[in-house]
C-alpha cells in the first residue's frame, strides 16, 4: 500500500467506495490523513465501514475545511451534468482528483507508463506488465485494469508503474507525466460523459500531457482518428513518436504482418515472433496490442529477445478472449469483457465457425462493426435485456435463438456446435453489451460462463494444448475492411 504522506494531517474527502475508493481511503488513513469517505449506496458504505473506512456525510459537511476530493472515476465530473458533490467541491474551490494523482504525487521518483484507447487497454497493460516483470524489471501493474493504484507496492527509483488509464481517470489526473504513453485507438464510447466525441478525444489525449523528448508516445494507426493524432504529433516532434499496427506496415514502427510481429524502429524490419503460436493473442486487434507492448517494453530498455520470450509465454487476460476449454472438440472462449460492439467485433473476427452468445444491457442498438464479421457466425444465442433488439438487427442475416439466460444459451450453443459441420467450432461469449441486467459486472458474467462450461458433459481438454482457432483469412479481411482496432 502506498504512503500518501503529503496529505498527513489534512482532511481529505473520498467519494465512491468501490474497490478503488476503499483502497484510497485506507491508504489515506494509514498515512494519517483525516478521511471523510462517502458513497450514495448504503451497502457500499456498510462494506467500507467494516473494512475500517471512516464515514462522513459529504452532503452535510463544511467543504471549505476539505483539502481535496478524491473522486471515483465512475462519478460524472462534467457531463451529462456534474454530480452534486462535484458542484459542492467546486463552489468551495476544493481540488478534485483521482487515486492515480495521489500515486504520482507520492511516488515521484519512479517511471510511469500509461496505456489508453477505446479497446485493448487491459490486454496491452497486462501483456506489458508480464513482459517487464518476467524480464526482471521492478514494476507494478494497475489502474483501470482492476488493481487500485494505491494498493500497489511502493517502488524505488528504478521502478516503473504500468497503468491502464480510462478517459475518466485521465480527467482526474493532473500532474503525472508519462515516460511512455501508449495510445491504442479511438471509437465512440462514453460520449455522454464527455459531452461528445471532441470531449472524449481531449480526455484521451491528456495521456501525452507535458511529454518532451526523450519521453515516448506509442500510437496506433489502425483507425482514422488515431492515425491523424499520430501524424500531428510526429510533425510537432515534441516527443519520440512510434507508430504501431496490427495489420499494416508502419515505417519506423512496430507492426504485424501475417501474424508475425515486426520491429522496424531501427529501420531493419526485424521479425520478432509469430503471434499465431499464442492462443491468447489471436486476431489483428491483439496484434496491435502486442505491437504496442513490444514498443513500450523496448523503449523501457527490455531486450528484444527477452520481449519475444515473454510474449510467447503470455497466458492472456481473464475475460478477454480467454480460452476456457475444448469439450468434445468444441472450443469455449470467454470474452465477457467485450461490453461494446467494437470490442465484440474484434473477437468475432478472430475465429471461424462461431456459435455466438450475445446480449445483456445494451450500449448501442445497432450491430455496427459486427455486421461485416457475421459471416463467421453459424448461429447467435441472445440473452438479457438486449435480446429482442439484437434479434431485429440479426434478422435475415444470421439464425438466432432467444435463449434468455447464459446457462440456456451455453447448452444450446454446445448442442448445435456438436451437430454442425464445422472445421473449428467455437462457442464464443462476446456479449457486445454490459452485464448489469443479470450480473453484477462482466467479471461475474465471465465466471458464470466458466462454471457452466466446466460442468458440460464430454471430454474436456486444455485449449493451449490443441490447435489454435484463429483464422488467417478472418484476420486479413478484418484488417483491411473494418478499419482496424478501435478496450
Amino acid at each position: 500500500m502506498i504512503d500518501v504522506f503529503p496529505f498527513s494531517g489534512y482532511p481529505v474527502a473520498v467519494f465512491g467506495l468501490g474497490q478503488s475508493g476503499v483502497a484510497t481511503s485506507l491508504a489515506l488513513v494509514k498515512s494519517q490523513a483525516e478521511v471523510w469517505a462517502w458513497d450514495d449506496n448504503e451497502g457500499a458504505r456498510i462494506r467500507a465501514a467494516e473494512e475500517g473506512v471512516p464515514l462522513v456525510n459529504l452532503y452535510d459537511c463544511n467543504w471549505r475545511d476539505v483539502t481535496s476530493l478524491v473522486l471515483t472515476p465512475g462519478v460524472p465530473l462534467n457531463y451529462p451534468e456534474p454530480h452534486p458533490l462535484v458542484k459542492k467541491a467546486r463552489e468551495a474551490k476544493c481540488e478534485i482528483i483521482g487515486d492515480i494523482e495521489l500515486l504520482s504525487r507520492t511516488q515521484r521518483w519512479c517511471s510511469y507508463i500509461g496505456v489508453t484507447g477505446t479497446n485493448g487497454k487491459s490486454t496491452t497493460t497486462a501483456l506489458l506488465g508480464h513482459i517487464m516483470q518476467i524480464a526482471g524489471r521492478e514494476a507494478e501493474v494497475g489502474g483501470n485494469l482492476g488493481i487500485p493504484a494505491l494498493s500497489l507496492e511502493p517502488l524505488g527509483p528504478a521502478g516503473t508503474y504500468i497503468l491502464e488509464m480510462s478517459s475518466y481517470q485521465l480527467d482526474l489526473t493532473l500532474s503525472v507525466t508519462f515516460d511512455i504513453a501508449v495510445f491504442l485507438n479511438l471509437s465512440k464510447d462514453h460520449l455522454d460523459r464527455h459531452g461528445g466525441m471532441n470531449g472524449y478525444v481531449t480526455a484521451k489525449r491528456r495521456i501525452f500531457k507535458r511529454q518532451t523528448k526523450p519521453r515516448t508516445a506509442v500510437i496506433g494507426v489502425d483507425d482514422d482518428l488515431s492515425c491523424s493524432i499520430f501524424d500531428e504529433m510526429r510533425e510537432a516532434n515534441e516527443q519520440v513518436v512510434i507508430g504501431i499496427s496490427g495489420h499494416q506496415v508502419v515505417p519506423g514502427g512496430v507492426y504485424v504482418r501475417e501474424g508475425v510481429l515486426i520491429d522496424d524502429t531501427e529501420n531493419s524490419a526485424t521479425p520478432i515472433c509469430n503471434l499465431h503460436e499464442n492462443p491468447s493473442l489471436q486476431g489483428f486487434h491483439n496484434g496491435q496490442n502486442a505491437a504496442a507492448a513490444y514498443a513500450a517494453a523496448k523503449t523501457a530498455g527490455v531486450a528484444p529477445h527477452a520481449i519475444m520470450a515473454c510474449i510467447q509465454s503470455y497466458p492472456g487476460l481473464v475475460h478477454r478472449q480467454e480460452p476456457l476449454a475444448v469439450v468434445d472438440g468444441i472450443t469455449f472462449v470467454n470474452d465477457s469483457k467485450a461490453t461494446n460492439v467494437d470490442s465484440a467485433a474484434k473477437a468475432i473476427a478472430s475465429y471461424t465457425d462461431i456459435f455466438w452468445i450475445a446480449g445483456g444491457t445494451p450500449k448501442d442498438t445497432s450491430l455496427g462493426a459486427i455486421e461485416q464479421e457475421l459471416c463467421h457466425v453459424h448461429h447467435a444465442y441472445l440473452i438479457g435485456d438486449a435480446a429482442m433488439a439484437l434479434s431485429h438487427s440479426l434478422a435475415e442475416t444470421v439464425p438466432f435463438t432467444l435463449a434468455g439466460d447464459l446457462e440456456t444459451a451455453t447448452h444450446l450453443a454446445f448442442a448445435a456446435a456438436r451437430e454442425a459441420v464445422a472445421e473449428r467450432p467455437v462457442v464464443l461469449l462476446s456479449p457486445a453489451c454490459a452485464s448489469f441486467d443479470q450480473f453484477e459486472n462482466f467479471e461475474a458474467r465471465g465466471d458464470a460462463f466458466r462454471k457452466i462450461v466446466e460442468k458440460l458433459p464430454g471430454t474436456h481438454t486444455d485449449p493451449f494444448e490443441g490447435p489454435w482457432m484463429y483464422s488467417e483469412t478472418s484476420n486479413s479481411r478484418s484488417g483491411t475492411e473494418s478499419g482496424g482496432e478501435k478496450k
